[in-house]
């Protein structure tokens, strides 16, 4: 086996590692804003990431969001290793079933992007499948942990083994999970990582002398000083130059739940140490002794004695709720956190009314400092009493509670007492993208390209929402007042009160016309049926609005979208750009975005495109398709539009031109936007 590079050597490069931005740690996971989240996984509230669950055949990603240069650049034709060094360590825990074994595992994952497209579950991890596994264009570098036979039966020979993959899943170097111990390193000994509390490993390339070490070790134990694998590998053809870093985890017919309490990145040095004391706790364990009769006797026993204790306790915590709040309703047992009522009220000075941030239809928002971390928050206050508040309310705790994206407004709990509903958001601090738009007293004016950042990170929320999260999330109400704009001036999507959930090949049954005028779809009028093609309307309006600087409509006649269609037609579509930005923008991308927002607009629900291909477009990855033909002229859909008008004031329908915003900024918000 080969020697592995000495410690002085990984010395040196942590003290480089130091004076450099290219390592960073996660000692348990508190927000997702630098991960990039996929498929099943989650950030509990212990901290925990977790990749899956115990269902079946389910993918999980999580990579770091920026990508790091794996490949020397400067001269690499002149030199024989332009690969750099990388080291990673990471603490990961996989709970199996009680009864009967878990199923496949995770794998740490160096790749050229984070969307595996057709990527499959089971003995595929979620990084290949059938007809790519293999494939050299896959540029994917993966060391496995996996408690089953995985993939091919000659190198994959041991189910609780540690593999090294590239790729595919079909191992070049791959031992049985152990770790040496003694003075000398010489005592092997072997564990099963689905039967500890928790596992550490570390993983170090040199990319000099093409050597990977991969160690492993209870959680309980030092870092061995001999690694478990060390083996030359020449990775210069598999790394691109700009990589992501993360993990994939998959399960199949059979499942076990895969969990990272902690992790570390470094290049070209050694990635820094885990403190294991300020990791969240591993999530238990529970294992199945019912086989032996005298446990039987003794669960028996213990069950009765927990089911007395357990009512005790529930009458105690149901009455002091009672007495202090209200007794729990059905939709409230699977909430995320729920703040005190008395933090509220101080955090927000007595809702006094020099906190509040704006009104809408359904209560109102205020500015709050958390007593208890000083943290500044939006606090939304529903009147209950209204028709529906309470919907809302807990539509908005369903839906947002539970989607984490670094261009959605993170929902960080809620409280209830009596008739006063509240939700609890984070401070977006520049305010709403309608008040920077139109608020007469803003002298900012946002160039070209701040809008287009805004554009790609609405979108990138939008995709999320439609197409990668566990469920369908139709939004329902997008619209520049639901757009609030952080410090760094990147969109956050908003305002969840109407969206509606789905599973993935379910079909929409919600009859209810909602939204605001202007940014409703046309079949809605006709059908009521919302769908993931009615949020890409709302979505087309608002790219014009913010390339025009104008408001979907006046309600006087003048629709934005017929007017751009005019403009498009005469060949002059750049003159509908907002003069404040004095011409100064690119054409090219102002050119695709407004051929854009008109095909998502397209009054035709099947001519408008997914979010993926949006996102294609906006890259330049695709051209979007001609959409010169709208079969009705401007003056026919001006007349669909005064038509609508009147359905709308005439109709028992709600919209939001009664919903204002979230209100969650330090911007004034105008009810009827």
């Amino acid at each position: 086996m080969p020697i592995m590079p000495s410690t002085i050597l990984f010395s040196f490069l942590l003290f480089f590692t130091l004076f450099h931005a290219n390592a960073f740690v996660f000692e348990g996971f508190h927000n997702n804003s630098k991960l990039i989240l996929n498929g099943t996984s989650i950030i509990k509230t212990s901290s925990l990431l977790r990749l899956t669950n115990t269902s079946t055949n389910i993918i999980g990603h999580a990579f770091y969001a920026n990508p790091f240069q794996m490949i020397n650049t400067t001269n690499s034709s002149l030199q024989p290793n332009p690969s750099y060094s990388f080291s990673t360590s990471f603490v990961f825990s996989i709970v199996s079933p009680s009864s009967g074994s878990g199923g496949f595992g995770l794998a740490f994952t160096i790749a050229p992007s984070t969307d595996f497209q057709g990527a499959e579950a089971g003995n595929f991890l979620g990084l290949v499948n059938s007809s790519n596994n293999g494939n050299v264009s896959n540029h994917i570098f993966a060391v496995e942990f996996d408690t089953v036979n995985v993939y091919n039966g000659d190198s994959d020979t041991e189910g609780n083994h540690v593999g090294v993959n590239v790729n595919g899943v079909s191992s070049i170097f791959s031992e049985p999970a152990a770790y040496f111990e003694g003075r000398n390193g010489y005592v092997k000994e072997e564990f099963s990582m689905e039967k500890v509390d928790a596992v550490q490993a570390w993983i170090e390339y040199d990319g000099e002398n093409k050597i990977v070490n991969v160690t492993v070790a209870p959680l309980s134990s030092k870092k061995p000083t001999k690694p478990l694998i060390s083996n030359n590998i020449d990775l210069n053809n598999v790394l691109k130059e700009n990589m992501f870093v993360g993990f994939s985890a998959s399960t199949g017919q059979e499942a076990s739940s895969h969990y990272i309490l902690g992790w570390s990145f470094a290049m070209n040095g050694i990635a820094p140490s885990l403190n294991i004391s300020q990791l969240p706790k591993p999530p238990s364990k529970l294992e199945d002794f019912s086989s032996f009769p005298w446990v039987k006797v003794a669960i028996s026993i213990l069950s009765a004695l927990t089911v007395t204790l357990l009512c005790l306790l529930l009458f105690q915590t149901l009455y002091k709720r009672y007495t202090n709040f209200e007794a729990l309703e059905e939709w409230e047992l699977d909430c995320p956190h729920r703040f005190r009522y008395k933090d509220l009220h101080i955090a927000t000075k007595g809702f006094k009314e020099s906190e509040l941030l704006g009104v809408g239809g359904f209560g109102a928002v205020y500015k709050g400092v958390l007593p208890t971390t000083g943290i500044e928050v939006a606090v939304k206050k529903i009147l209950r009493s209204h028709a529906h508040g309470m919907r809302e309310f807990a539509a908005e705790i369903e839906s947002l509670g539970k989607l984490r994206h670094k261009n959605l407004v993170n929902l960080q709990g809620w409280c209830k007492k009596k008739n006063e509903l509240l939700l609890v958001y984070d401070l977006i601090p520049n305010g709403s993208l309608d008040s920077i738009l139109y608020d007469p007293n803003n002298n900012f004016v946002l160039d070209w390209d701040q809008r287009f950042n805004i554009i790609k990170g609405i979108t990138q929320g939008l995709l999320y929402l439609h197409e990668e999260w566990e469920q369908v999330v139709i939004h329902r109400d997008v619209k520049s007042s639901n757009i609030l704009i952080d410090l760094d001036l990147n969109a956050r999507l908003g305002d969840f009160g109407l969206a509606r959930l789905y599973n993935h090949d379910q079909v929409s049954h919600t009859t209810n016309v909602v939204g605001t005028i202007g940014y409703i779809a046309p079949e809605l009028t006709r059908t009521g049926k919302v769908s993931t093609k009615s949020d890409v309307y709302a979505y087309g309006v608002l790219l014009l609005e913010i390339v025009t600087g104008k408001r979907p409509s006046d309600l006087d006649q003048f629709f934005l979208v017929d007017w751009v269609i005019e403009n498009y037609h005469l060949g002059q579509v750049l003159e509908v750009v907002d003069p404040k930005m004095n011409l100064a923008y690119d054409e090219e991308e102002v050119e695709l975005v407004l051929k854009l927002g008109l095909l998502c607009s397209h009054h035709k629900a099947e001519y408008r495109p997914s979010m993926k291909e949006v996102t294609r477009y906006l890259n330049f990855d695709e051209l979007v398709p001609n959409i010169a033909d709208w079969t009705h002229d401007v003056s026919e859909s001006s007349r669909l539009s005064s038509g609508f008008l009147q359905f709308m004031s005439t109709s028992t329908i709600s919209a939001s031109n009664i919903l204002s915003s979230t209100g969650m900024s330090t911007m004034s918000i105008e009810d009827g936007r």
